[in-house]
């Protein structure tokens, strides 16, 4: 087992103010209108969608200044934009919106780098809460979310809830991954389990995600030798180890909510991945999410004695651990790299985004990253990323980089891209992680080794279009570079 993890601390990060200002400016990315005009002012808003993004107001290219608007009406006290890690909740007030007098118009604008994207609240103060200032208005206030009239973009919301509403400048991540087209034919299916588990006691809910095929394939030592995808249209084949898995925590999330079979259909079709299978386990809830995403070996042995030798009896699994992927968020970002670590027999590859690797909050800061440090290099790969506003987080990120590259993991990849804690970002990130580490023949191999009437070309436009790997297009979805 690698090392023995801490006690349980502390159930949240370390709370630091935001090491540096909340970048507001004057003004905004359009004319404000003065008394008697604003419903003009309100019609060009409804043509060019919330947040207006304009020039930056310092003029560099590389900047915007985004203006986040709200129509008040007569009891609206106050107006929040509260941006992914963008807002201090230490300080609440660098985010208030300012109304124009005597119109109905409020807003603020920040000054965020041209490859920015997040999701975004936006909190209104209507009245009947505490008065402005006094010690319990900032958390009332937090429960006074409003939609945004003017932006048709969403993300559904962690653990339910009205969905966030989100925007992305123009050098932001693309999304396009998600939307790759995939015949009818050539779907995966999800389904949801309830698997056995005498390390954690009952059933866990789990999502299986199967390739289109795969399920007629027989699972175990049968299918040793490889066999092709019966009804895939691909011609597609087995390797000799079996399906390429991938095992996502947080599965509640991005299976039925966040839809990842699309993901997955999309970078399978367009050869950007192979025909692989994914495990996507429920965390239950936050206190469970607590107890057990954070390198717990109960919950290490689940995985590995519970719920892999589930899905094999059903699936003809991969058995190569170069061939499994681990992939998490935030505790789960912290937990996916801690289980290859303990068994890399198993997991060979990690594909992490904003990691809690502070964890835990307390005398064992950052545990994980001084374990790496005093233990031997395992035969894992990591590819991990953070967002550049995720002060809690990052410095921490950067200390565990260091740690990886001194301890020899001299593959390992180190992303950090503009934004925040999120899932609008980790879409990106995963989208843009999976063929890096498992390839499918675009992602590995020239497109002129493909025939033409296969396809091979079109899927190599689509992958070029969406940003990425491949024969067409090698640039990833995110800055970074290998440790």
């Amino acid at each position: 087992m690698f090392a023995s993890p801490p006690p349980s601390a502390l159930r949240h990060p370390p709370r630091v103010p935001r090491p540096t200002p909340v970048p507001r400016v004057g003004g905004a990315a359009l004319p404000l209108p003065g008394p008697g005009a604003a419903e003009d002012f309100w019609a060009e808003v409804a043509r060019r969608g919330t947040p207006v993004v304009g020039p930056d107001p310092l003029g560099d290219p590389a900047h915007r200044g985004v203006t986040f608007l709200w129509r008040g009406g007569p009891g609206t006290r106050a107006v929040q934009a509260v941006p992914n890690k963008l807002t201090d909740p230490h300080d609440p007030r660098a985010t208030l919106m300012e109304r124009v007098p005597d119109t109905d118009v409020w807003h603020v604008t920040l000054r965020l780098g041209a490859d920015w994207q997040g999701t975004y609240d936006l909190l209104v103060d209507e009245g009947g809460g505490p008065a402005s200032g006094s010690p319990e208005y900032a958390a009332w206030l937090r429960t006074r979310r409003r939609a945004d009239p003017f932006n048709s973009r969403t993300l559904p919301r962690r653990w339910g809830g009205e969905p966030l509403h989100w925007a992305a400048l123009p050098q932001a991540p693309a999304q396009d991954a998600w939307s790759l087209p995939c015949p009818a034919g050539e779907r995966g299916t999800l389904s949801a389990h309830a698997v056995p588990s005498a390390r954690l006691g009952g059933t866990r809910r789990t999502w299986l995600y199967t390739p289109a095929g795969a399920d007629g394939v027989v699972a175990g030592p049968a299918n040793v030798g490889g066999a092709a995808l019966p009804g895939s249209g691909r011609g597609a084949a087995l390797p000799g180890s079996g399906l390429p898995l991938l095992v996502l925590l947080d599965g509640e999330h991005w299976g039925p909510v966040l839809g990842v079979a699309g993901l997955l259909d999309g970078l399978i079709a367009a050869g950007l991945v192979p025909p692989m299978a994914a495990l996507l386990p429920d965390s239950v809830d936050a206190d469970t999410r607590w107890a057990e995403l954070t390198c717990r070996p109960e919950y290490l042995a689940f995985l590995t004695e519970d719920l892999i030798p589930w899905a094999a009896e059903r699936l003809p699994l991969t058995t190569d651990p170069a061939r499994t992927v681990i992939a998490g968020q935030s505790l789960g970002g912290l937990t996916a790299a801690w289980a290859a670590l303990a068994a890399p027999h198993r997991f060979g590859n990690v594909l992490a985004q904003s990691g809690s690797f502070w964890w835990p909050n307390g005398p064992d800061a950052e545990w994980l990253t001084r374990t790496i440090a005093s233990a031997p290099r395992r035969p894992v790969r990591f590819r991990l990323s953070f967002g550049r506003q995720e002060w809690v987080a990052l410095p921490a990120a950067r200390r565990l980089r260091t740690a990886l590259a001194e301890a020899g993991y001299e593959d390992a990849e180190f992303h950090e891209f503009n934004g925040g804690h999120d899932y609008l970002c980790w879409r990106s990130e995963l989208a843009a992680g999976l063929p890096e580490l498992v390839p499918g023949p675009v992602a590995s191999e020239p497109v002129a080794s493909e025939p033409v009437d296969s396809g091979g070309e079109a899927r190599a436009a689509e992958a070029a279009s969406a940003g990425l790997p491949g024969a067409a297009a090698r640039a990833r979805t995110a800055p970074g570079a290998a440790l």
